[in-house]
């Protein structure tokens, strides 16, 4: 979601690196940069850039009347964190318009706003250098500061420079990452995320397809060396990198080992503009190369050829191909859009699954879809009433993917406005979504995924509030939200076990065995205001007098935020079992109950 790729999950630590699609000569252009003392610096459009995709470059003018360093700095992404256990790797490139006989070096230091410098490294530079030269240093920390309010700098010494003009392109400051990827994943997000133990990701994420035809994402602009990304403007109205790309996206599935769900820019564009179908051949065709840069053979297809020179020559695992994104808003042409891409790709990759994202038959698609994308957000109360939702659904061969779900808020008649809307996750909401999720577990026979959405959320700044995990530059927030997807997740069974149906419209329970650990699973959400007595008689002759409950529980409005981060976390204790018991759900909580049963 806003701030969840660059300054999120993505681990680089400095913002507008690279003055990707911003104006030269202008104020905006050097947002996230600061001069250091009497200097200027200033965007330019390089007559000899860095790059194609990279046009811009930043100039410094040493002024002719000042001594000591000088240069500027990088704020990073709402602060820098800085910790003395990792080392930092920075670069940048750097050169001199007009060759001069200038000898001197650069200072590279993470410091705090106020000048106290906790690491630092200096490197040789010559005013002969009229070509971008890379400059590499490795920055380990003497200390850790508690605050993240930290910038990056690369200053001279001004009287060795005076009049002396230097460009810069193409900024990079990175921590330890993920599995220790180049050009890897923030660790702390990371590693919460792969603690939800997820079987898929889907990428590149719904609405990032694109708000405009211009603006839509584009495979092959995200892949390759970090010049030649260009970046583009999101879709949320600032500008990504795309150092994000696909080839990271795949490689952050193989990392937490889960199954890509990819999406293909499919002729709609967030600003309600379609493709009229005469149109539609080129595009046709970048989703067969975005396809085969993911699963091409190496040696017959370009795309291929290019994901084995970037390191990983085997195809990586691809099933499921989403067509668009949300395209119940433009109906009327995915009739059309859906058949000529379907027909299409379907002719080059038989062995893929292709999911549609209108609404499930309406209208009326050809071929027909096995696969919908559905999405839905709504009330506590709408999600704890709908629990028995894919109960009814006829089993006529179709699949449904619950691509984004969550209780947004608890005002019904504007579920997307501020009046209702809940900041952080709270036990009503996830109470309610845990009853909703029993009847996804129960109809696992034709749901075949689901996924809570929005799932990271910059605090510093975002546009939606109530994301799954929340983060600012040193810290990350799971939500009770979380807790309850994570519960569902590492408590799964072989097989559903089919139990008393639900009557209440507040308890909800979902029952499955999970056959190599002989192992009973009994999910129960109780969304109502007062504690539910539940029986149970289990279906096995053996079974253990004791067994655990995990319950995440607490008062409607319980939430995890960064002042209260561990309000509300799951809590495990012995319950007494046998092939007869009771259980009491506490009100607003979501409950796992596991009992050895043979």
């Amino acid at each position: 979601m806003f701030e969840s790729g660059d300054g999120g999950i993505y681990a680089e630590l400095l913002r507008n690196r690279a003055f990707q699609q911003v104006t030269p000569n202008t104020t905006d252009a050097l947002f996230g940069w600061a001069p250091i003392n009497c200097t200027s610096i200033n965007v330019i459009a390089d007559p000899t850039p860095l790059s194609d995709a990279l046009p811009n470059s930043l100039e410094l003018t040493i002024p002719s009347n000042f001594s000591g360093q000088i240069g500027f700095g990088n704020e990073g992404y709402w602060g820098i964190n800085i910790n003395a256990s990792w080392t930092y790797n920075a670069s940048f490139y750097y050169k001199f318009p007009s060759a001069s006989d200038f000898s001197g070096k650069f200072i590279v230091t993470l410091q705090s706003s106020v000048g106290a410098v906790y690491a630092s490294a200096s490197v040789p530079i010559s005013g002969s250098t009229t070509t971008w030269k890379q400059v590499i240093v490795y920055l380990t920390p003497s200390s850790s500061p508690v605050s993240t309010t930290n910038i990056f700098t690369v200053t001279v010494d001004g009287a060795g420079t005076i009049g002396e003009t230097i460009n810069f392109a193409m900024f990079s400051l990175f921590p330890p990452t993920f599995k220790g990827r180049a050009n890897g994943l923030r660790m702390d997000i990371a590693q919460t995320l792969y603690d939800m133990k997820p079987s898929f990701f889907r990428f590149p994420g719904g609405n990032n397809l694109g708000q405009s035809f211009s603006t839509r994402w584009q495979w092959n602009a995200t892949v390759g060396n970090l010049i030649d990304r260009p970046g583009r403007m999101g879709d949320w109205g600032y500008v990504n990198t795309d150092g994000l790309g696909l080839l990271e996206y795949l490689h952050l599935c193989e990392d937490m080992e889960m199954e890509p769900i990819m999406a293909v820019w499919a002729g709609y564009s967030l600003n309600g503009a379609s493709l009229p179908e005469n149109d539609l051949a080129p595009y046709i065709q970048q989703a067969i190369d975005q396809i085969n840069f993911v699963i091409g053979d190496s040696v017959a297809t370009q795309p291929g050829a290019l994901r084995a020179s970037l390191g990983h020559p085997e195809p990586f695992h691809l099933q499921y191909i989403e067509i668009g994104n949300e395209d119940f808003f433009a109906s009327e042409t995915y009739t059309y859009r859906w058949r000529d891409f379907v027909g299409n790709l379907t002719a080059t990759f038989p062995q893929l699954k292709f999911i549609a994202t209108s609404y499930p038959f309406d209208p009326i698609l050809d071929p027909i879809p096995k696969q919908y994308d559905n999405h839905v957000y709504q009330t506590p109360d709408w999600f704890a009433e709908n629990a028995l939702y894919y109960d009814s659904i006829e089993r006529d061969g179709t699949y449904y993917f619950e691509g984004e779900y969550a209780a947004l808020s608890t005002n019904a008649s504007d579920i997307f406005g501020t009046d209702g809307r809940l900041m952080y996750p709270n036990m009503q909401k996830s109470a309610a979504e845990a009853a909703f999720m029993t009847g996804l577990e129960r109809n696992s026979d034709i749901v075949f995924a689901a996924s809570y959405a929005s799932l990271l959320m910059n605090i510093a700044n975002y546009q939606e509030s109530n994301n799954l995990v929340s983060f600012d530059a040193s810290h990350v927030y799971p939500s009770t939200s979380f807790y309850t997807q994570q519960l569902f997740s590492v408590n799964r069974g072989t097989e559903y076990l089919p139990s008393t149906p639900p009557q209440s419209g507040t308890l909800h329970w979902s029952v499955t065995h999970d056959s190599p650990t002989n192992t009973v699973i009994v999910k129960i959400a109780n969304a109502a205001i007062k504690a539910e007595v539940m029986s149970f008689e289990l279906p096995f002759n053996n079974v253990h007098r004791t067994g655990t409950a995990t319950v995440l529980s607490g008062s409607a409005t319980a939430s995890n935020s960064p002042e209260a981060p561990e309000a509300v976390k799951p809590v495990t204790s012995q319950i007494t079992t046998g092939k007869c018991f009771t259980y009491v759900t506490p009100a607003y909580s979501v409950n796992v109950l596991r009992v050895v049963a043979k």
